[in-house]
C-alpha cells in the first residue's frame, strides 16, 4: 500500500474501546495515505474486536492483534508485542480513546526524519479532577527529577502516552531489555526513556489539549501509580 505515510505504523493498545476505536481508525486512514494501524487488544469484551475486524476486511492497512489468551496483560506488553511485528521504519503509539489528537500523528512521523524519539507534549488537560491532576503532576515531577539526576533522557511530558519512535530503536530496546520493561504498566515512554541510549535524539511535538474521553470509562487506577513508580526506580 503506497502513500506519503507508508513508512509509518500507528500502534493503539485497546481494552473495551468499541465506541471510540472505529472513529479513530477512520480518521487516521483519511488523514494519512498509506499509514498502517495495529490494534493490539488485551481481551476486550465490548465488541472492540468485531468493530476492528469489520474494518480490516475493508482496508489492508488495519490489523487486529488479539491478545486475549496471552500470558501477560497490560498496556505496555500490548505495545511491545505489536512492535515486533512492525515492518516499516517509524512507529507512533497512541491511546484508543480519542484523547490524543490524530491530527498530530503526521507531525510526530515527520519529526522522526531527524530524531529517534518524538514525544507528544500536552500543554493543557481537559476536565481532570483535582486529585487526578495532583497525582499526575507529582508523579511526572518525581520521574523527571530522578531521571535528570541519573543522567537519563528526559522531556517536558515524561508521562506522555503519545509518542513516535524509530522502529529499529524500539526493537533493539525490546530485544536487549525485555525483562526491564514493566509489562503491566501503562507508561511505555517512561520505560523507553529509562532504557534508551544517551545518544538517541529526542524532539517534542506540542499539542494544545489532552481531551476528555467521550465514550467509555477511564482505566486509571491506583495500581497505575505503583507501576509508574516501578518504571521510575527499576
Amino acid at each position: 500500500m503506497g502513500g506519503a505515510y507508508s513508512d509509518t505504523t500507528v500502534i493503539i493498545p485497546t481494552f473495551n474501546e468499541r465506541r471510540n476505536i472505529g472513529r479513530l481508525i477512520r480518521r487516521l486512514l483519511k488523514l494519512y495515505p498509506g499509514i498502517r494501524v495495529i490494534i493490539s487488544d488485551d481481551g476486550s469484551n465490548d465488541g472492540t474486536r468485531e468493530e476492528v475486524m469489520a474494518m480490516t476486511s475493508r482496508s489492508n492497512g488495519v490489523r487486529f492483534l488479539d491478545r486475549r489468551n496471552s500470558r501477560q496483560h497490560g498496556l505496555t506488553v500490548s505495545v511491545l508485542d505489536a512492535v515486533m511485528s512492525v515492518k516499516n521504519s517509524k512507529i507512533i503509539v497512541m491511546d484508543g480513546d480519542m484523547q490524543h489528537p490524530p491530527e498530530k500523528v503526521g507531525e510526530l512521523s515527520k519529526a522522526l526524519d531527524s530524531c529517534d524519539i518524538a514525544v507528544g507534549v500536552r500543554t493543557s488537560v481537559e476536565n481532570w479532577g483535582f486529585h487526578r491532576r495532583v497525582i499526575s503532576k507529582c508523579m511526572a515531577y518525581l520521574s523527571y527529577a530522578i531521571f535528570a539526576v541519573q543522567g537519563r533522557k528526559v522531556c517536558n511530558d515524561i508521562m506522555s502516552g503519545f509518542f513516535g519512535i524509530k522502529a529499529d530503536v524500539f526493537k533493539r530496546l525490546i530485544r536487549e531489555n525485555r525483562g526491564s520493561f514493566v509489562p503491566d504498566g501503562y507508561k511505555v515512554l517512561l520505560d523507553i526513556l529509562r532504557l534508551c541510549d544517551s545518544n538517541n535524539r529526542l524532539e517534542e511535538v506540542y499539542y494544545s489539549t489532552f481531551h476528555r474521553r467521550e465514550y467509555g470509562q477511564s482505566k486509571f487506577r491506583f495500581k497505575h501509580v505503583v507501576n509508574t513508580l516501578r518504571s521510575t526506580f527499576r
